[in-house]
């Protein structure tokens, strides 16, 4: 006896509503998750251009993201409850009001941002950077730009499903599930697409106008399609649809929504750790980021395209078993991300990140039968249960950001994080009900359970944190990375994240000594932008001046002492000062002038983030800071003939179109550009006049690891190496000047392949 085909949300008709309306409504949210990722990326990176590029301002956009979301989300779904009656055209004309609110956030939230710098820079030392105050004003003014905008995205999952509620209610059980697949497809294809291509070809903004011109396409088509849908009926009342509920897993009535906080905390959770994890690997550059964004959102649309197939013939009870599955998959990345396994480079990427696609598959299935089965359809309850889910997408970031890794590590972070999943493994797999009796396929749900936690303690027992590889070593853990000190004698060097920064090295002493040889005057004062081991600190200290050096990593300076037996001398100096900060919001939040400013960006020039410190509107900021005759170095780490041609074209078009007088120089050993600026003649001037005009101590700190043996002899192993800036220029005249808006050296796959630009 065969059982006849079951017809499915996939396949939904209904009387005056053609099966192709609902294909609009799947497109919709195809379209609309593709925004929203543009929307997310591009206002984080823009919120960090303005408030500085730190894990806290990080939490905090992501948080207010989603908090938006959560908001819309609960709200729609209530007002689907309370106004809705007159049908679905009134429903789908809310949501087409939505789509255009948030196409209109493409222009609007870009100069909310800026507003908000320029507000934040007038209020002197009550918003002073760094201070509680300071994050306390950031997060009010981002939560006043973003929370309005994203409560308009997280409403469309309620008025949709409202509408899919009034046109196809017979078959509309499910109807988040299906829409849930829809988003998903959207958010994989714009992080790939934004990534790989709009950015490098639009720029920032020029993406969001296309996400915008996207949104109002969608207001658009859905305000006219409004006019042809017809509704069945208005939305059940509250006391009908609580009683149609049954317990999922046998468990009291509101578990559901357990369940979805602790995927949504664990999930994003897992990814904050899997980014810190997998930077040793993948490199520090957006397209490791985007990678794991794309395996993450990929997975899960793959889970959620199989629960909507298993859901045809399952019961929701019947998935008690795949929780023990899900806590045992959470724990592999820690065996992925061990070092002492052996990985060619291109099979490391694959195996690496291919781990996390059984747990992100699990999740992508688990999330939208929790969210079906606690709603059944009833866009109400579906919009509270995904703003629920919402709410554990915000704790479980900002839990692993900063109380997580700064005391576990990335590896015992992840079984901190992967603990509740076993717990609900057990109360799912444990109890003798029906549901789960029948959910095991050839194995006990009990014994499937047991399984699955010994090999998790098995996975965690052999496995190694990646600082294991070295034999000698100082691990410092913080909110914002971890760093290892390594090496021994002149083998020292210094990690972060896995990614070696920098190593001692006679390049960091000229990052000091070069600029301020150079200067007509005695300096009176000296900035360091970026730490690392500390070395272009202490050069420039020995001349005597007062000196202040910013990095954004807490842990960084701290490693100071393993790198110089003096540094705890240097530190109590009364003429040093050691700041935790983004370099550019320093700047932006100071009055001081400074007669030398050095920059040593981190390498490679790939790095994320890293444009900030090359871009025009970077040197807008120096120029401010810099006193009449003062000179800014910025150290360009990239071998001149080898390197990315087009990345040293636009970084010395910036600095020429920012500054009148610029100057070049190859590092002594050919590695790297010592670029020198200033608003007035950097006149040009002997080895040994340079050599004469440095203090006794800054004599000996120069000379200190050579090569050469004299002062002298080190400034003319690079003022002999003077590079033309035409030259370089010349090396890519096509390439733009290197602008916040335009980050030509870390988005560059298209002008690698293809050789196209913007």
């Amino acid at each position: 006896m065969h059982e006849l085909p079951r017809q499915t949300s996939d396949n939904i008709q209904a009387p005056g509503v053609p099966t192709t309306d609902l294909r609009w409504f799947f497109g919709f949210f195809v379209v609309s998750g593709f925004c929203g990722l543009v929307y997310e990326v591009v206002w984080l990176r823009l919120a960090m251009a303005s408030f500085g590029v730190t894990a806290a301002l990080a939490s905090i956009v992501i948080s207010m993201f989603m908090a938006g979301l959560g908001i819309g989300s609960w709200g729609a779904g209530a007002l689907t409850r309370r106004t809705m009656a007159v049908g679905a055209p009134s429903a789908l004309r809310f949501y087409s009001i939505a789509e255009m609110l948030v196409g209109v956030s493409s222009m609007a939230v870009p100069m909310e941002l800026k507003l908000g710098r320029l507000l934040l820079l007038h209020m002197g030392s009550f918003g002073a950077w760094q201070s509680s105050r300071y994050y306390l004003l950031t997060g009010v003014w981002v939560a006043i730009v973003l929370v309005p905008w994203c409560t308009c995205m997280g409403s469309t999952f309620p008025l949709l499903m409202a509408v899919i509620k009034q046109t196809a209610r017979a078959e509309s059980e499910r109807s988040f599930s299906y829409l849930y697949v829809a988003n998903v497809i959207g958010a994989l294809v714009g992080a790939l697409v934004s990534a790989f291509v709009l950015i490098e070809l639009l720029g920032f903004q020029g993406t969001l106008y296309v996400a915008g011109c996207l949104n109002a396409a969608l207001a658009v088509f859905a305000f006219t399609l409004s006019f042809k849908v017809a509704s069945s009926g208005s939305i059940e009342k509250p006391a009908a649809r609580q009683a149609a509920h049954p317990r999922l897993y046998g468990l009291p009535q509101r578990t559901p929504l357990l369940l979805l906080f602790t995927t949504g905390f664990v999930s994003m959770g897992m990814e904050v750790v899997w980014i810190r994890q997998f930077t040793p690997y993948l490199g520090n550059v957006v397209y490791a980021f985007a990678e794991i964004l794309a395996v993450y959102l990929l997975a899960t649309l793959m889970g959620s395209r199989d629960y909507r197939g298993w859901a045809r013939t399952h019961l929701p009870g019947e998935s008690a078993s795949t929780w023990s599955m899900l806590a045992l998959f959470a724990v592999l990345p820690v065996v992925a991300a061990d070092p002492m396994i052996n990985l060619g480079s291109f099979e490391a990427t694959g195996i690496r990140l291919s781990v996390i696609v059984l747990f992100c598959a699990l999740a992508g299935f688990l999330t939208p039968l929790l969210v079906d089965s606690w709603s059944s359809g009833d866009p109400d309850r579906a919009g509270a249960g995904y703003a629920v889910n919402i709410a554990g997408c915000i704790a479980g970031p900002l839990t692993a950001s900063f109380l997580l890794m700064p005391w576990l590590g990335e590896r015992w972070s992840i079984v901190a994080l992967s603990t509740p999943l076993f717990v609900i493994a057990a109360f799912t797999a444990l109890p003798k009900t029906s549901a789960t009796a029948a959910s095991g396929l050839g194995l006990n749900p009990r014994l499937k359970f047991g399984l699955a936690t010994a090999a998790a303690i098995l996975l965690i027992a052999i496995s190694h944190d990646f600082e294991t590889r070295y034999a000698e070593k100082v691990v410092r853990r913080d909110y914002a990375a971890t760093a290892i000190a390594t090496g021994n004698g002149f083998n020292r060097q210094l990690l972060v994240n896995g990614v070696g920064m920098t190593s001692l090295t006679p390049i960091t002493k000229y990052i000091a000594h070069l600029p301020l040889a150079l200067m007509p005057r005695p300096a009176r004062n000296g900035l360091v932008i970026c730490f690392g081991m500390g070395t272009s600190f202490r050069s420039m200290l020995t001349w005597g001046i007062p000196t202040t050096v910013v990095d954004l990593i807490p842990s960084v300076p701290a490693l100071f002492s393993y790198f110089h037996a003096d540094a705890r001398e240097v530190e109590s100096s009364p003429l040093a000062r050691i700041a935790i900060d983004d370099g550019r919001r320093f700047l932006d939040g100071s009055a001081q002038s400074y007669d030398v400013i050095v920059v040593d960006p981190p390498p490679p020039p790939q790095a994320a983030g890293s444009s900030l410190l090359y871009s025009r509107e970077f040197y807008q900021v120096v120029k401010q800071h810099l006193r009449p005759g003062g000179i800014l170095q910025i150290w360009y780490p990239e071998n001149v003939d080898e390197g990315d041609a087009a990345t040293t074209a636009s970084v010395t078009k910036a600095l020429m179109e920012s500054f009148p007088y610029v100057r070049a120089f190859e590092s002594f050993d050919g590695f790297g550009i010592h670029f020198v600026a200033s608003m007035e003649p950097i006149p040009v001037v002997s080895s040994s006049e340079l050599a004469a005009r440095m203090p006794t101590a800054a004599v000996a700190d120069f000379v200190e690891w050579g090569p050469q043996a004299t002062a002298q002899q080190q400034f003319e192993a690079v003022v002999s190496r003077e590079l033309d800036l035409d030259t370089l220029v010349a090396m890519d005249p096509r390439v733009p000047a290197m602008q916040d808006d335009q980050p030509i050296n870390e988005y560059y796959i298209l002008r690698d392949w293809f050789h196209s630009y913007r």
